[in-house]
C-alpha cells in the first residue's frame, strides 16, 4: 500500500506595486531547442496586425509543466462552471469578434 504524498505548498509570491496586467486573446509560441518563446497580444476587431504586450520565456520542462497546470486548472474551471466550447469551422478571430447573436431556433438553444 502507497503513502500518498503531501503537496509542498510553492514559493510565495510578490506582486510589485508597478505591476502592469496585460489582457492577452491572441498569443503566438514559437520554440528552439533550449526554449519555448510565448509572445502574448491583444487583437483588435478589423485590425490585421497587434503588438505584443508581453513575452514569456520558458524552458521546455517549464512549458510542459505550464501544460499540465492549465490542464489542470481548465478541468477545475470546467467543472465549477460548465464545458467551455470551443469554436468550430471557422476563424479564432471570427469567433472573437463576430456580435453575439442569440439562438434562432429550439435546436441552436442545446
Amino acid at each position: 500500500m502507497t503513502t500518498p504524498q503531501k503537496k509542498t505548498p510553492g514559493p510565495k509570491l510578490e506582486n510589485p506595486n508597478n505591476l502592469n496586467t496585460v489582457y492577452s486573446n491572441l498569443a503566438r509560441i514559437a520554440h528552439s531547442p533550449a526554449d519555448i518563446v510565448i509572445d502574448f497580444a491583444h487583437l483588435l476587431p478589423g485590425e490585421k496586425s497587434a503588438t505584443v504586450n508581453a513575452r514569456v520565456l520558458m524552458t521546455p520542462l517549464s512549458a510542459k509543466l505550464l501544460l499540465r497546470a492549465l490542464a489542470d486548472n481548465i478541468s477545475r474551471y470546467e467543472a465549477a462552471f460548465g464545458e467551455i466550447h470551443m469554436p468550430v469551422n471557422s476563424t479564432l478571430a471570427e469567433n472573437l469578434f463576430r456580435p453575439h447573436h442569440p439562438p434562432t431556433s429550439e435546436e441552436d438553444k442545446e
